[in-house]
């Protein structure tokens, strides 16, 4: 070997060994290592798409009581205080209120196709109050009190009748019960159409005005047959 061709040798394997090994482009690196963490392989056990939705919104909601317990008087226990007052609201809400209805009912009549009389349905309200179903005795109480003033001819029987078709008809024969007549048709489309609940304390003034109602005076020349008996 001459010393000319040694030379040439000896400056091309140092400057290979000065230029490092060769390594590949990094767009190219940064390609192969996508494709092989796409593999299934690498995400057996990763949440899927709802999972990863709701450990957003729970983060979200963390992020959110922190905001708010750092401005909320008192700090964290001022948060709990404030979180714990509304809870009660809510539910004093939903007790006096009821279960809400998506959509609201059309008052519709006031009696089943099963005919009954003013005393059965007087029965039928008690047996509910003893065992407390307030609003199944109040709907009862109120049929009693139509169908009583039916009996004594003060309302003629109309199948279909609303509640508060009879109590405005009502009304105009008892004016002195009018007011509480109207409440009470309230009461009655307020449990039976408006998914609504009501207490014994409605109840009572129903039974009130039911035993009112077989003591009160009609003004006849009103009365629903248009002529006294």
């Amino acid at each position: 070997m001459s010393v000319t061709g040694g030379s040439a040798t000896a400056h091309a394997l140092l400057g290979t060994a000065a230029d490092g090994p060769v390594e590949p482009s990094r767009f190219p690196a940064r390609e192969a290592a996508e494709r092989e963490l796409s593999k299934p392989m690498y995400h057996e056990n990763d949440p899927n798409l709802l999972q990863r939705a709701m450990n957003r919104f729970w983060s979200w909601v963390g992020d959110l009581l922190t905001s708010v317990a750092g401005a909320a008087p008192g700090g964290t226990l001022g948060l709990i205080v404030i979180l714990l007052l509304v809870a009660a609201l809510v539910a004093a809400l939903w007790w006096r209120l009821g279960k809400p209805r998506r959509t609201p009912h059309r008052p519709g009549s006031l009696f089943d196709d099963r005919p009954r009389s003013a005393a059965e349905h007087r029965a039928a309200a008690d047996r509910h109050a003893a065992k407390e179903r307030w609003n199944e005795a109040l709907q009862e109480r109120m049929r009693a009190v139509v169908r009583s003033l039916e009996e004594r001819t003060l309302l003629a029987p109309h199948p279909g009748r609303t509640a508060d078709e009879a109590a405005h008809e009502a009304g105009r024969t008892l004016p002195a019960q009018a007011t509480r007549l109207r409440s009470a048709a309230r009461e009655f489309d307020d449990v039976t159409y408006g998914g609504r609940t009501t207490d014994q304390q409605a109840y009572r003034r129903l039974r009130e005005l039911d035993l009112d109602l077989e003591q009160a005076t009609p003004h006849l020349s009103d009365a629903a047959g248009g002529t006294a008996p």
